[in-house]
């Protein structure tokens, strides 16, 4: 009985735990409305159910991967597709972020950085890709 309870226990935990993140998650998505950006940058005024439904599917599909462990036996070559889709969504993610903060326009403007603005912004994406590729190429295989 007493391992029932401990059982129960850690149920209400993890489950008041992903309440937790999965609602600061959707508020940060309301706070720097990403959707209707989304659906305003690409003139899909129309189908904005279809990025939100998107959205949700794919929340709930890799949830459900991760809570029952779910595993595809396909090759390394194959996790480029998801991976790609992750850094199209955090880097509109980190975009959206810094849109709403309106740290670039600041920086530039206190730097006085105006006129190198847009080499400012592709070295701050071409640091991110290389970043992104150590992380990757580099330490992930020492974690294996």
């Amino acid at each position: 009985m007493r391992e029932l309870g401990g059982e129960a226990l850690v149920a209400i935990v993890g489950l008041s735990g992903g309440f937790a993140v999965g609602s600061a998650f959707v508020a940060l998505l309301i706070v720097l409305d990403l959707v209707p950006r989304l659906v305003q940058l690409t003139r899909a005024y129309r189908r904005s159910a279809l990025f939100e439904s998107a959205l949700l599917a794919g929340v709930m599909g890799f949830n459900c991967a991760d809570l029952f462990d779910w595993r595809l036996s396909l090759g390394k070559g194959w996790l480029l597709v998801p991976s790609i889709f992750q850094g199209i969504f955090v880097g509109m993610l980190a975009a959206a972020l810094t849109e709403v903060l309106n740290v670039i326009p600041i920086v530039a403007k206190r730097l006085r950085l105006g006129p190198y603005l847009f080499a400012l912004l592709i070295a701050m994406v071409l640091g991110k890709v290389a970043g992104s590729l150590a992380d990757w190429l580099l330490f992930q295989p020492m974690h294996e």
